[in-house]
């Protein structure tokens, strides 16, 4: 499959701000840092990296007057009535979200407040009511970030969630210097429970990755929560989805055969568990492209250090995680019963190569370093910037494939009077939109 360039124009700018991997219609994520039955196409091998499914051009829409309609739905307390709000913890695309202190005790909680003038159409509407929906629904469980209350003034909806200080997962690693395969198996027991959790209560997460995780107190490993439902979604058991959505070095293979159920978040953890034994991602490339033939290849290095050193029972758990059929792949609930991973298990408790950390570090900062850059953009953009460039994609897209070519952007940036060389246009194409 040739070199395309999908998720600069069609994703990058339009949908996501934190890694973009949909081909197809996608499910833009609200995200802000807190510091805050089954068909034939069980074989993903014979599947290559989706085109649009739509061919249907993708218009922009207003779904409400964001000024004066309800998104929620409802009328709700004023914000400011019950909230303080203080210092700016995060920045996103679609908005911000602060610290805020609960006038009647004094808690401190986080809001992240979403500007309604961002949700341009009713797709967007559905996911931010969808996203409070499974939060409310996930409630209670000690792993899920809590969800205080939603609120809705003329301008933006603002949800207010327990405050996770603690930091990211993979900084707590770092700073914690000693690091085995049983911590490992200890934080990936806690994410694996929340897939179980979330499965068991019908709701499928579809973007599960570090980031997505993070601690209450950074003394705490047991405090680490998911914070992030911005992709999840409902579903029925046999329920088949289709839309491309997740993160590229976690995404399974089945979804970007456009095939899937809630078995892809067992792959992604397995990804997950994969870095966190060796630093690295089990499916790279240098271009998006790249990783997308690598998932769908599947092919698994344990030959690489540290591999020789990490224990078969982990090599096993991950070889079941990882497997490319999701029919024969481990339930997240036959993860947690894995010898490797269960309390008391055989993970082994010596420490880890130090490269190991090293790697985590790196890839780390590579990944904050890249969702730095694509904030400034996000936030230099206004509504109608937004709406002309995917206008500006649609137009290029001359083929209606969803994905533009070399020579269509080449041509399409021509048209509106670019000057770039060649050599710029390829380093564009190949330009990594992971973040």
């Amino acid at each position: 499959m040739g070199n395309t360039c999908q998720g600069y124009f069609a994703s990058k700018y339009f949908h996501r701000f934190d890694e973009p991997v949909d081909q197809s219609v996608s499910k833009r994520s609200r995200h802000n840092d807190q510091h805050h039955r089954r068909g034939s196409s069980d074989d993903p091998s014979s599947c290559l990296v989706p085109d649009d499914p739509s061919k249907q051009a993708t218009t922009m829409r207003r779904a409400t007057d964001s000024q004066s309609n309800s998104v929620l739905g409802h009328k709700t307390p004023n914000l400011r009535d019950l909230y303080t709000l203080g210092r700016k913890l995060g920045q996103g695309q679609f908005g911000t979200t602060y610290l805020c202190t609960e006038i009647g005790t004094g808690i401190d909680y986080a809001c992240k407040s979403i500007s309604k003038r961002k949700l341009i159409s009713m797709e967007d509407v559905e996911d931010v009511k969808r996203e409070i929906q499974i939060m409310h629904h996930l409630s209670g469980h000690k792993n899920v970030v809590a969800i205080k209350g939603a609120y809705e003034d003329p301008l933006y909806v603002h949800i207010v969630m327990e405050l996770c200080e603690g930091g990211e997962l993979f900084d707590r690693i770092i700073q914690r210097g000693h690091y085995s395969e049983r911590k490992a198996a200890e934080l990936t027991r806690i994410i694996v429970g929340v897939v179980e959790a979330c499965h068991s209560l019908g709701v499928m997460h579809r973007d599960l990755k570090p980031e997505n995780f993070l601690l209450v107190n950074k003394d705490d490993d047991s405090s680490l929560k998911a914070i992030d439902f911005g992709l999840s979604v409902f579903f029925k058991p046999g329920q088949i989805f289709t839309d491309v959505v997740g993160s590229p070095y976690y995404v399974a293979p089945e979804v970007l055969c456009k095939h899937y159920g809630p078995e892809a978040d067992v792959w992604t953890a397995g990804v997950i568990l994969y870095i966190l034994l060796s630093g690295v991602p089990p499916f790279w490339a240098e271009t998006q492209q790249g990783i997308f033939d690598a998932v769908l290849k599947g092919h698994i290095d344990f030959e690489s250090e540290p591999w020789p050193m990490i224990s078969d029972s982990a090599k096993d758990l991950i070889r079941k995680m990882l497997c490319s059929r999701p029919s024969e792949r481990l339930t997240a609930h036959e993860v947690l019963c894995h010898p490797w991973i269960c309390e008391n298990g055989v993970a082994p408790d010596r420490a880890l190569d130090p490269a190991v950390l090293s790697r985590l570090k790196q890839f780390s900062a590579m990944n904050k370093l890249k969702k730095m850059a694509l904030r400034v953009i996000a936030e230099s953009l206004s509504e109608e910037e937004i709406a002309g460039l995917r206008e500006m994609f649609t137009a290029m897209d001359t083929d209606n494939s969803g994905a533009i070519t070399f020579d269509e952007l080449k041509e399409g940036l021509k048209r509106y009077g670019s000057n770039l060389k060649e050599s710029e246009i390829r380093a564009l194409m190949d330009a990594d939109t992971l973040i």
